[in-house]
């Protein structure tokens, strides 16, 4: 693991805390699972590039679903 995903990962985590935390306070369930999976994802991936996708993707995705 290189410098650039040990920061990916841990900006993933702070970010995912963020969204776990709004999800239970508002009672939103997509914020919720996007803060866990964010939050989780860095564990198992390794490619820098891969890792940017998937937490974009993950960021965005509480604004997309909307319910």
């Amino acid at each position: 693991m290189d410098s650039n995903s040990l920061f990916i990962g841990i900006l993933a985590g702070i970010v995912g805390g963020a969204y776990l935390l709004y999800g239970r306070k508002t009672s939103k369930v997509a914020p919720m699972v996007c803060g866990v999976a964010l939050m989780v994802y860095p564990y198992f991936v390794d490619n820098t590039w891969l890792l940017l996708g998937i937490g974009a993707a993950l960021c965005i995705a509480p604004f997309a679903i909307r319910e």
